[in-house]
């Protein structure tokens, strides 16, 4: 069974840092490509990182600077370090599975993504 499962999300205040984790299980984890999205209320998704099975990385320019992806093929997992959390940052984060490569010009298009995570609420307080 495949499975996404993401962990480390909560209530922060403005300026704070989480971690957020993507633990991965049920497919060959070192051969894909893992990406991070969020959903803000009333907000469509969007992609906020994503990291390649060679360990490419993209980011969104809203959290250029201040989010970290990483990924522990030993453990199949991977990270966003988030700091300097600011309140538009407040979204259900998703990380997601597909093929090797991070999908779009940019790297954070939801396009082909097989696997998704059931989310966790990140919270930016003032």
């Amino acid at each position: 069974e495949v499975q996404l499962v993401e962990s480390g999300g909560g209530l922060v205040q403005a300026g704070e840092s989480l971690r957020l984790s993507c633990a991965a299980s049920g497919f060959a984890f070192d051969d894909y490509a893992i990406g991070w999205f969020r959903q803000a209320p009333g907000k469509k998704r969007e992609g906020v990182s994503c990291i390649s099975a060679a360990g490419i990385i993209y980011y969104a320019d809203s959290v250029m600077g201040r989010f970290t992806i990483s990924r522990n093929n030993a453990n199949n997992t991977v990270y966003v370090r988030m700091i300097s959390l600011k309140l538009e940052d407040t979204a259900v984060y998703y990380c997601a599975a597909r093929g090797r490569y991070c999908a779009g010009a940019r790297g954070i298009s939801s396009y082909e993504y097989e696997y998704w995570g059931q989310g966790i609420q990140v919270t930016v307080s003032s």
